[in-house]
């Protein structure tokens, strides 16, 4: 089967990492920066876009961060936050997505005044807007930034807002010098609250990030994890030997949100080719493919999917068997996650190939 590009925006995908201030339209960039008098670096959405995209690429850590500057600068009132939030609701059903959880650091939108809850307020809105225009399933993770210190506070924002249309929580940015050690009195107390959370770990930083975010904070899944081949030892002969840890993360089924591109430009990989997704899935890790940032990385699921097929010749089987693991892993409640995957993400790809067959669980 000739799995074309437009083959793949068709069929059901599940995503559990991507970042709503790194998937913004040029367009949208472009009118809400005139309204706040917020100097852009290019003059009209198409060069801008090209201009996120060659700085994300530049190699420049500063210039990759300087994007952002630009996103969260215009997504500090209600109205911003709400179409920004509509907006990505729609492009991630035009993409085929039919279960997301988008990611956001809150404490980053208060620059006009907006309290925390006004925030999520504001982005909820927007997601309720886009899923009734669609019809898919779209939750929130809070974020806290761990080199700030609001992480508690982001953890029982949280948690208010559980089966409000927030699903769970996640501590990001720069991981060397911010061990998610620092954070453990957010993380017990979202333990003690039976709450879900993510951890960015083992993206920049290596197994003891990794370490520190499963056995002292508990984390339920892993943002991005790709330095956990770092435990995995390849012999002479093509054996393959896995560490106390890879052991521990492969055995226990913790998921690995992978995202291929945004890893290329962080330098986390040096082509896709040798992006550890390709043994992790060999092996049969609990692999999830994920966009990241979707403006920066000029990608989509399709993009990406689309990448590992032609890289790794991967076919509809691997496809599925990728997005049956992300809903497996999503933070959204086991009865709904079934009807999910038995009633629009198995049916669709059985009829793809013609049959009722399906793929390994694990």
């Amino acid at each position: 089967m000739n799995l074309t590009e437009d083959l793949i925006r068709s069929v059901p995908k599940a995503l559990l990492h991507d970042h709503l201030d790194g998937g913004l339209r040029p367009q949208t960039i472009v009118e809400l920066a005139a309204e706040i008098g917020h100097p852009l670096p290019a003059p009209d959405a198409e060069s801008l876009g090209r201009w996120f995209a060659e700085s994300a690429d530049s190699g420049s850590l500063v210039r990759y961060l300087e994007t952002f500057d630009h996103t969260v600068a215009v997504m500090q009132t209600t109205a911003a936050l709400t179409r920004v939030a509509r907006e990505c609701v729609e492009d991630l059903a035009a993409d085929g997505v039919v279960y997301a959880e988008v990611r956001y650091a809150p404490e980053q939108h208060l620059v006009g005044g907006l309290s925390l809850d006004e925030v999520v307020t504001a982005v909820q809105q927007g997601f309720e807007e886009g899923m009734a225009a669609t019809g898919i399933v779209v939750r929130q993770i809070l974020t806290a930034m761990r080199h700030q210190a609001r992480s508690r506070e982001i953890a029982e924002l949280s948690v208010t807002w559980r089966n409000r249309g927030v699903a769970g929580f996640d501590i990001a940015g720069a991981e060397a010098g911010y061990p998610p050690t620092r954070h453990l009195d957010a993380f017990e107390y979202l333990q003690r609250n039976n709450a879900h959370f993510t951890i960015h770990a083992g993206e920049a930083f290596g197994l003891p990030s990794i370490w520190q975010a499963i056995q002292w904070c508990g984390a339920d899944r892993l943002g991005h994890g790709v330095r956990i081949i770092d435990d995995i030892e390849i012999g002479d002969d093509g054996s393959v030997t896995l560490g106390p840890l890879a052991a521990y993360v492969r055995d226990k089924r913790i998921p690995l949100e992978m995202c291929p591109h945004s890893n290329l430009q962080t330098g986390a990989a040096e082509s896709l080719a040798q992006h550890p997704i390709g043994l992790l899935t060999k092996l049969r890790f609990r692999v999830t493919v994920n966009t990241d940032n979707r403006l920066m990385s000029h990608t989509s699921m399709t993009r990406e999917m689309h990448a590992l097929c032609e890289t790794f010749g991967y076919g509809i089987n691997e496809l599925e068997w990728f997005t049956i693991n992300a809903m497996k892993s999503a933070f959204l409640p086991f009865d709904e996650r079934l009807v999910i995957i038995n009633s629009v993400i198995k049916p669709a790809y059985a009829a793809l190939r013609g049959s009722a067959v399906g793929v390994p669980e694990e």
